[in-house]
């Protein structure tokens, strides 16, 4: 089979399409025939050997955490009705070997994909979909709420405004671009606003109509992300979960700014989003049936799997839009 390996920690064009040996499942696994495999900005990290303060994955390997497929294979202690399925799974924070053809998953990480799904959507809402339901969670959205989403064309982004246009709120997105800000709006945002260009945070208030905003959803992060948030009137709600800001850094506010503007700020992700009731796996249940009940429509930017090293250029320059998913080109066999 074909796969993308990486040797050495750095650029993306140390991702190299190769042929290797096909894998085989152990005990509690499965193979799945890879059609969609996700590409996370997560991935562009572990990629660069950026540190952290979290273990780099041990090298060579075969980067990715999210597939979607057919289970061709079964190891001993699972069941034989796999065989056959189409499904899709999160392989896991410590796991690898999305980027493939094959892929070896743990059964219990499996779910069948509905009918009304495609596997690039699935593979979308396993990783992307279920943090936004968490994050919608806690954000307790209301039809009284105004909302901001930076990256409002990204992954989940759109699916941030198409939510709260769903909750009934006035929804502003921010994007880097014309294109962007226009995909923003076919999201059905009430306003879109370019932070290229300066002075975007003047437009951002206009686009309120000089009230303030209740929710904020950063996942940017850095200067942009904190002017963002400083849109919140008192009793905001500041949720943040992302740094794809040149700074590398979450928007953060100190106990006294939060006490002076009378604004909530809470990172709403990692140990909060796991300790949601029934935990990441009902997540990516709730967001798996959103899709395949069309509450939900991620966007989704595709490239072939043998351009790995594009996508993640790509994603690292800001050039994508939606969840960037990697689809195998070819059939080569085991």
């Amino acid at each position: 089979m074909y796969a993308v390996r990486q040797y050495v920690f750095g650029p993306p064009d140390r991702l190299v399409y190769e042929k290797v040996d096909c894998p085989l499942p152990g005990p509690g696994e499965v193979r799945i025939a890879v059609t969609a495999a996700g590409v996370h900005l997560m991935d562009t990290v572990l990629r660069a050997g950026r540190d952290l303060g979290m273990a780099l994955p041990r090298l060579p390997m075969t980067p990715g955490r999210e597939v979607a497929g057919v289970v061709d294979a079964v190891g001993p202690g699972v069941d034989e009705s796999w065989l056959g399925v189409r499904a899709v799974a999160y392989l896991g924070h410590e796991r690898n070997g999305g980027y493939a053809e094959f892929a070896v998953a743990p059964a219990e990480a499996l779910h069948s994909v509905p009918d009304e799904v495609d596997d690039a959507t699935a593979v979308a809402m396993i990783g992307t979909g279920r943090t936004t339901t968490g994050v919608l969670e806690q954000a307790a959205l209301t039809a009284g709420d105004v909302v901001v989403v930076t990256a409002a064309a990204g992954g989940m982004g759109a699916l941030l405004v198409q939510a709260a246009r769903r909750a009934g709120a006035l929804v502003v997105g921010l994007a880097g671009g014309a294109h962007k800000t226009a995909v923003v709006l076919e999201q059905g945002a009430n306003g879109a606003v370019d932070y290229t260009v300066p002075g975007w945070e003047a437009r951002l208030a206009e686009a309120l109509g000089d009230a303030s905003s209740t929710v904020v959803f950063d996942g940017v992060g850095g200067r942009l992300g904190r002017a963002a948030a400083e849109s919140l009137g008192a009793g905001g709600r500041h949720l943040y979960f992302g740094w794809a800001s040149d700074e590398g850094r979450f928007a953060t506010f100190t106990p006294e700014e939060l006490a002076k503007s009378g604004i909530t700020s809470r990172l709403a992700v990692g140990p909060t989003l796991f300790a949601l009731p029934g935990g990441i796996r009902r997540l990516e249940e709730t967001a798996l049936g959103w899709a395949a009940a069309d509450l939900m429509r991620p966007l989704v930017h595709a490239f072939p799997l043998s351009r790995a090293a594009q996508a993640h250029q790509a994603l690292e320059t800001r050039a994508t839009v939606g969840k960037v998913v990697l689809r195998p080109e070819t059939d080569t066999g085991r």
